[in-house]
């Protein structure tokens, strides 16, 4: 860990842009920070943690971190980054969106520290209750449309068809209000976001210098690209949340473990805590053994215990070990829906099951093998797996005792030739 907390920033790579003087300020005393995360879904995902690993960063270096949640600026709809008009949330769903982000964050943050514990604060509790007269009177005197319009998020909109609603140009409003409300409240001096929030966070910055001729600050992170030119925060199966129930922790794990070789000492410095000792001593593993994939295993570690904690990581490695041979056994139903839901599959009755059927009935069943002969051949060659146990009798009936959680039967034959029976009605 460097000395102090800008450094820190510094080496991994997560200075984008920063206003003149916050590095001093920083070096001179404890601050106040702050970083908003809008409403807009019941959970955070991936492209969240740079700024929100950030503000943990900086509340481990003795500062005071607030996390804004936006239940106010939600209603409204931040235009950065986006190409389209998002859809407008009804206020209860922006609550029921905010209490699910609150258990998020404490993953992250230290709300319980007694020198400088992180704050957890929504703005529908100042931005609901202001009045447009005064509003516009007051703050958007402040405001020219030329300085507005020449913003990257507004301009970006601009230049398409569509173009932007005034509701969503009004976003830059709300959000230097806010700026200036936990300055006036909370103390707050220094504000940090993603480098598409340079604009708005900016005009927070200004608002504070015109309304109450103080400084402010403000620092802004890079958004994450990938060297394949993907987009970063997307698998297979699309956004990767850090809601468990929308993204599994096994799929979570898989997410990190799939990183490319040019991204991953990258990622070591964006996303954990690791020193540089022992980054430099993964990046090495790299260069000289890439098909171990240490670096990768490990940044996959780090980010589901983070995320997920050290019961869910177990259960992700047990997981991850399942397609190599692993064991099966003590898995949960939804685990093992994951792991196997991109192999073929069929479904058997219950009844069936309880019945008892012979392997090889099952085998052509699946369509597996194509034939009884053929399913017989290949137990007596040791090639065919139950539950990833070798079978050698072919003349074995299964029944429901064998069914893994009474739900499903993991066939294979060969290493890689996996088919999952669901055990239905």
């Amino acid at each position: 860990m460097q000395s102090n907390v800008f450094d820190e920033l510094k080496w991994r790579g997560l200075l984008y842009e920063y206003v003149d003087g916050v590095q001093e300020m920083l070096a001179r005393k404890p601050v106040t920070v702050y970083n908003g995360f809008d409403a807009t879904a019941d959970s955070l995902h991936v492209g969240h943690l740079v700024p929100l690993l950030a503000l943990a960063r900086l509340q481990r270096f003795g500062h005071h971190a607030i996390a804004l949640a936006g239940g106010g600026t939600s209603m409204i709809g931040d235009p950065s980054g986006k190409a389209t008009e998002r859809q407008l949330l009804s206020q209860a769903q922006i609550e029921a969106n905010v209490n699910e982000i609150k258990l998020q964050l404490a993953h992250f943050l230290d709300f319980e520290v007694k020198t400088n514990p992180a704050r957890l604060i929504n703005n529908a509790d100042w931005l609901l209750k202001l009045n447009l007269v005064e509003f516009l009177r007051d703050t958007g005197k402040h405001f020219t449309v030329n300085y507005m319009m020449a913003k990257e998020s507004v301009k970006t909109r601009l230049e398409r068809e569509d173009g932007i609603s005034f509701t969503e140009f009004s976003y830059m409003l709300l959000q230097s209000y806010d700026f200036l409300h936990l300055f006036d409240f909370e103390g707050c001096e220094l504000q940090t976001g993603g480098s598409d929030q340079w604009g708005n966070i900016t005009a927070g910055v200004e608002l504070i210098r015109r309304m109450r001729g103080a400084s402010a600050f403000a620092i802004v992170y890079p958004l994450i690209t990938k060297a394949d030119g993907t987009k970063f925060g997307k698998s297979e199966t699309g956004t990767v949340w850090l809601s468990p129930k929308r993204t599994s922790p096994y799929r979570f794990y898989q997410f990190w473990l799939n990183t490319d070789d040019r991204d991953v000492v990258k990622y070591l410095k964006l996303f954990t805590f690791l020193d540089q000792q022992s980054i430099q001593e993964l990046e090495n593993t790299v260069e000289t053994q890439p098909e171990k994939r240490q670096a990768q295993h490990r940044l996959a570690q780090e980010m589901t215990r983070i995320v997920h904690g050290e019961s869910e990581l177990a259960a992700a490695l047990q997981a991850s070990q399942v397609l190599f041979g692993g064991d099966l056994h003590g898995l949960a139903p939804e685990a093992i829906q994951d792991i196997f839901a991109d192999v073929p599959s069929s479904s058997l009755t219950k009844t069936r099951l309880e019945m008892g059927i012979g392997i090889v009935d099952l085998l052509v069943h699946s369509g597996l093998v194509s034939s009884k002969g053929e399913a017989r051949r290949s137990i007596a060659e040791g090639g065919i797996y139950l539950n990833n146990q070798r079978l050698d009798d072919a003349a074995q009936t299964l029944s429901l005792a064998e069914a893994l959680a009474g739900q499903f039967l993991v066939l294979r034959k060969g290493r890689k030739n996996y088919h999952l029976v669901k055990v239905v009605g």
